[in-house]
């Protein structure tokens, strides 16, 4: 069955939670902008807060897969969002 646009429960749930609760940080917590938090803060209007919010959590686990993956290190003014 495929279900476009939706969010799966696939994979870990700590690391889901883990970058759920990040998210939320970045959007309601941190004052200092980002390129991820100003794009997290158009979509939350956009979209709503927790679709929002889950999100820019997939988009930080895609960020932290790449950096991972080649050994890059992160520049949060450098990040496209």
């Amino acid at each position: 069955m495929d279900r476009t646009g939706r969010i799966s429960k696939r994979g870990n749930h700590q690391m889901r939670t883990y970058l759920f609760e990040a998210a939320n940080v970045l959007l309601t917590v941190v004052r200092r902008g980002s390129a991820l938090k100003r794009w997290g803060s158009k979509l939350a209007k956009r979209i709503g807060a927790k679709k929002a919010k889950v999100a820019l959590a997939r988009k930080m686990a895609v960020i932290l897969h790449a950096i991972w993956t080649d050994g890059t290190e992160f520049q949060a003014e450098m990040c496209t969002a």
